[in-house]
């Protein structure tokens, strides 16, 4: 992949990397940015690897996951909405952002379920398509997105 065809690729998925990377963050801009930041040299320095089918947010969100799982703040996990909130500072949120009880209750999920609840329900992504990009199987994303669904319902009193 040349560069100009990468950078052309980044433009088109950027925003949907940020929004992806900012869920998993539960609505922390700054490791979000850092992530991605992260994400897209990794990306960059593999995309001689990299045969275009058509799948590049894939290949980037997979990337992506796995700088967000090596991550260590990614894994803060609060055990309800108010230990989320004590952790959560006006400089480090977006208070502003209408999801913000949806990013505290991610918070309480542990980081394999926040990300399958974030690829699925925020992103699009069917079953197979996480198991690919999480590298997993099929049955343990459905385990992941039930137990993550049931302790969102939980923690929101949906």
């Amino acid at each position: 992949m040349t560069r100009e065809v990468f950078i052309a690729h980044v433009e088109r998925e950027q925003e949907a990397l940020r929004s992806f990377l900012l869920a998993l963050c539960c609505g922390n801009k700054s490791n979000a940015d850092d992530l991605a930041q992260d994400a897209l040299v990794k990306a960059y320095l593999s995309s001689v690897g990299y045969q275009d089918k058509g799948r590049f947010r894939s290949w980037l969100f997979k990337i992506a996951y796995n700088t967000f799982l090596n991550h260590k703040a990614g894994h803060i996990i609060t055990e309800n909405l108010d230990d989320a909130r004590t952790l959560v500072s006006p400089r480090t949120a977006d208070d502003v952002f209408e999801h913000q009880d949806l990013y505290l209750a991610l918070r309480t999920l542990p980081p394999k379920e926040r990300s399958s609840i974030t690829l699925y329900y925020l992103s699009g992504y069917n079953i197979k398509e996480i198991a690919d990009i999480t590298e997993t199987s099929e049955d343990a994303v459905k385990k992941q997105l039930s137990r993550g669904r049931d302790k969102l319902k939980e923690i929101l009193k949906i």
